[in-house]
């Protein structure tokens, strides 16, 4: 039990901050909203948290890799506390204006960033430490990703229903004060080793661009990343336009869309604990090309055609379970090809780069839309996603993704290499 003490704390910690969050992306626009009335500002507040996110995710790297993972996810949630927690307090006491809102929301999405990260950064120690299989760890991460999500944005209505937006705030901040206070207790056995030389060598600039050259260098981590990117554009166009377009063109109201959303991400939920469960001895090739096969063109196809609602129902439940062995898989394989010193660096790249493109979905969707209407839309989009995802099929060197080895076995390489 001591051994897994630090894997059941991560996975707490990282549920209680992943459903805080989801309930500050309901609670903050509707803050804003009620008290400015205006679309355009809350646009703008979610704006300002987004860049510094994905900006210091990318900085945060090298600071990672030199101060440690535990330390950085632990100060970055310690000071969510404050900064989230300072929102509420200055709208009751009637002196936060909406520059201060913006800057404070900026700070927040400043410190998400790296505190994201960092805990991502945990994985290959933890997986060491609890001595498990890496797909074991990162299914388990898919499932509780996939089920706060789920039941945050649940909690977040029920909050800002019967608490209000002042209050929900409250509770999230608080989950940042939870979260490291579990991680900071069960890390606690976890080795702090000493740095690295080649994180001594040179300076900050250094080191961040020696992130980015193992990244470049690495073409199956770079594919991932690019694939993931742009399978995440695609995706933020189908959540954040295509399917309310669906929705009231076919007028099934509002309740349709929490259905889709919600048959999703619970069979997804159940995916990831298969793949936490089965994933280590299955060929990560064949899981990788199949999961991708059931869960993209089909579901796009079906909201192509007008089919009936327990099609639609069925088509996202089988998508989403498909979708869940995908995350674990893909995780496993950049875990394990990189450099125990460069973890924090190439993660953080890596994790910003798939966030970056996100952003455009919501334009990209609305312009395809307008310009050929929803049928057409989603299928040139389902047919771009299965352009994007069977790629490696023609790819030779996507069949490395099978040969499992440790870290170890990465920085043993890289020695005899130099």
């Amino acid at each position: 039990m001591t051994g897994r003490r630090p894997l059941y704390g991560w996975l707490t910690a990282e549920a209680v901050s992943l459903t805080g969050t989801r309930v500050s992306m309901i609670a903050l626009p509707f803050l804003v909203l009620t008290t400015t009335g205006s679309a355009t500002k809350t646009g703008l507040v979610a704006l300002c948290e987004a860049l510094p996110m994905v900006l210091l995710k990318v900085l945060g790297g090298p600071v990672i890799d030199r101060l440690g993972a535990r330390r950085v996810s632990v100060g970055c949630d310690l000071g969510s506390l404050v900064v989230v927690g300072a929102i509420p307090v200055l709208h009751e006491a009637g002196v936060l204006s909406f520059p201060a809102l913006l800057g404070l929301v900026a700070l927040a999405g400043g410190l998400r960033g790296p505190g994201d990260a960092a805990k991502h950064a945990l994985v290959p120690v933890i997986v060491e430490h609890a001595r498990v299989p890496m797909e074991r760890v990162t299914g388990l991460a898919g499932t509780v990703e996939r089920t706060s999500s789920m039941l945050g944005a649940a909690l977040a209505g029920v909050l800002v229903a019967a608490l209000g937006a002042t209050n929900a705030l409250v509770i999230d901040a608080a989950s940042f004060g939870v979260s490291a206070l579990v991680l900071l207790w069960s890390t606690s056995s976890l080795a702090v080793a000493a740095p690295e030389p080649e994180v001594e060598a040179g300076g900050y600039r250094h080191q961040l661009r020696e992130g980015w050259d193992f990244l470049r260098g690495d073409r199956v981590l770079l594919g991932i990343t690019v694939m993931v990117a742009l399978t995440n554009l695609i995706d933020a166009a189908y959540s954040t336009v295509l399917i309310p377009v669906w929705a009231v063109d076919a007028g099934r109201g509002a309740g349709s869309i929490g259905l889709v959303f919600a048959v999703f991400s619970g069979s997804s939920a159940l995916g990831s604990v298969c793949a936490a469960t089965w994933a280590s001895g299955l060929s990560r090739y064949r899981t990788y090309l199949v999961a991708f096969l059931i869960c993209g063109a089909p579901r796009y196809a079906v909201f192509a055609f007008d089919s009936p609602l327990w099609t639609v129902v069925l088509v996202v439940a089988t998508s989403g379970f498909a979708a869940g062995f995908i995350n674990p898989v893909l995780g496993a394989v950049i875990f394990e090809r990189i450099p125990t010193h460069l973890v924090g660096r190439v993660s953080s790249l890596t994790t910003a780069m798939c966030f970056s493109l996100i952003p455009l979905g919501g334009v990209l969707g609305g312009l395809l839309v307008t310009g050929a209407g929803l049928p057409v839309t989603m299928l040139a989009v389902g047919a771009a996603y299965l352009l994007v995802t069977m790629l490696p099929a023609v790819d030779p060197r996507w069949r490395e993704i099978d040969i499992r080895r440790p870290v170890s076995v990465v920085d043993q390489e890289k020695a005899a290499a130099t």
